[in-house]
This record gives C-alpha cells, structure tokens and sequence, in this order.
C-alpha cells in the first residue's frame, strides 16, 4: 500500500515536540513500516539584531505537520494518543490525505524557501555592483529587495540623476 500524505494538528507551538515523540516512539513500534516522513513545514528567514544578521526558522503552517502514513486504525490510533495531537485534518474519524498536487507545492515551498543564502547576501542599502544586462558595471545601493522573485530594486546614477532599476539577484555583486 503506498504512503499517503496526512495534515495532523498539533497544540500551539508543540509541532516540534510532537515530531519528535512520533519518531521516537516508532523506533520502539512495530508500526515504523507504516511510516514515511514527517515534516514541520517552515522556511528560514533573517532578522538584524544589534547589527548582526539570524537566521530563524519561520513555520509555514503554524501548529500544523505533515506525516506520510498508511493510515490504518492502528497508526490513526498511534499518533492521536500522543501527547498535544488534537485530529487530523478532513471529517471526523475519517482523514484526508493531501493530493500530489497538494504536497509538490507544500514540499515545493519548503525546498525554495531553504535557499535562504542568496536572500541573506543583501540587506536594504548594501552597496552592489550590476555584472549583467543593460546597466553592466553600474554601481548602486538597494533601495528593496522582491525576496519572492529573487530581484533588487537598485538605485544607480544615469546621467547624473538617481534612478531605480529593477536586477535579479543573479545579475549584481556585492561591493565591500
């Protein structure tokens, strides 16, 4: 039987703990055959604190995790007896599992939002140089960055005056 995709509610900030006592207590089982992966659905983000740059893990789904399950009673049963486990998402006592379509943009999502290092590069005001395209070898500073389509808005000087110019991230490098 294949493994399906389930949505499982958890309590209010428990998703990390509620992972880790379904792994835990499936090292002990004889149900781990059942089980495929689990995943806390979230992507990194940066703050500036007292100057310095954190990555910090953000959830994408508050209070929600995703198992890949059979669903049978005795693995339905298993994971609703742990602790801050509320219900599965669909009707009651009955589960939906997600659709593929569902999974490839929530697991689509996580994988792009990983890449966080090409975000993290830049920080509004950073001075940059444009090494691609129509403005190759402008110098600017970032007045925005469009993090979700991974492009700068630059302000560069043409003839004289101050003007924004939209660049991907691809197209610039960072000046020290």
């Amino acid at each position: 039987m294949e493994k399906k995709w389930y949505v499982l509610h958890t309590y209010v900030g428990k998703e990390k703990k509620v992972k880790e006592a379904i792994e835990k207590f499936l090292e002990e089982s004889d149900l781990k055959e059942q089980f495929g992966e689990i995943i806390i659905p979230s992507h990194k983000t940066f703050i500036v604190r007292d100057g310095k740059k954190i990555v910090k893990e953000k959830k994408i789904f508050p209070n929600y995790i995703l198992i890949e399950m059979n669903m049978t009673p005795a693995t339905y049963q298993f994971v609703l007896r742990l602790p801050a486990t509320t219900k599965f998402l669909g009707s009651d006592k009955i589960p939906k599992p997600l659709s593929k379509k569902e999974v490839n943009r929530i697991l689509g999502v996580k994988k792009d939002k990983d890449s966080v290092s090409s975000e993290m590069k830049f920080l509004v005001g950073d001075r940059i140089k444009i090494i691609d395209g129509p403005f190759d070898d402008f110098d600017g500073a970032i007045e925005r960055i469009i993090g979700d389509k991974e492009k700068l808005v630059v302000n560069v000087t043409v003839f004289g005056r101050i003007t924004p110019v939209e660049v991907g991230f691809s197209q610039v490098e960072k000046l020290d």
